[in-house]
């Protein structure tokens, strides 16, 4: 019955990341409304997967803080918007420690090609003002990427 409802919920997160980067490409911007069900629904899927309180539970939000407290950083540098780094710590809740480290790299590869091919487009396009990624892309295509890993990759 929780498996059920752990799949259920990958999916909806899938849902929820693909909105997100939807979002991202149209308006720069990712709304409260993806990103507060990504968090909340987070505890829920550890329930499902039967994550014990402590020290699992503790684990997950220790490793969103630190993420949150790194990426905070390059928000207030300029970086990154406000709406990818809360999306990028609601993400990293459903995700085991170890897979966090292998989302950021799959996210900053991502973004790398996002942000030559953004620059790219407003250089042929020949628009002034600032380049503004929307990071949100390759945060979801990570989470995508590693949601799928455990529907495809029967071995891991």
């Amino acid at each position: 019955m929780t498996e059920g409802i752990s799949w259920t919920l990958l999916v909806l997160l899938a849902a929820l990341l693909v909105a997100a980067a939807v979002c991202d490409l149209r308006k720069r911007e990712i709304p409260h409304w993806i990103v507060i069900p990504v968090a909340l629904l987070a505890p829920v899927f550890w329930w499902s997967i039967g994550l014990a309180v402590w020290p699992e539970m503790a684990i997950q939000l220790g490793v969103a803080t630190i993420v949150f407290g790194l990426f905070a950083g390059a928000f207030a540098l300029g970086w990154m918007g406000g709406g990818d780094v809360k999306l990028l710590t609601a993400l990293v809740l459903w995700l085991p420690p170890a897979a966090v480290l292998v989302l950021i790299v799959i996210m900053s590869f991502a973004g790398g090609v996002l942000t030559l091919a953004t620059v790219a487009s407003h250089r042929i396009r020949k628009l002034s003002g600032a380049v503004e990624v929307p990071y949100g892309v390759a945060i979801a295509f990570a989470g995508i990427w590693l949601i799928g890993q455990r529907f495809l990759n029967h071995f891991g």
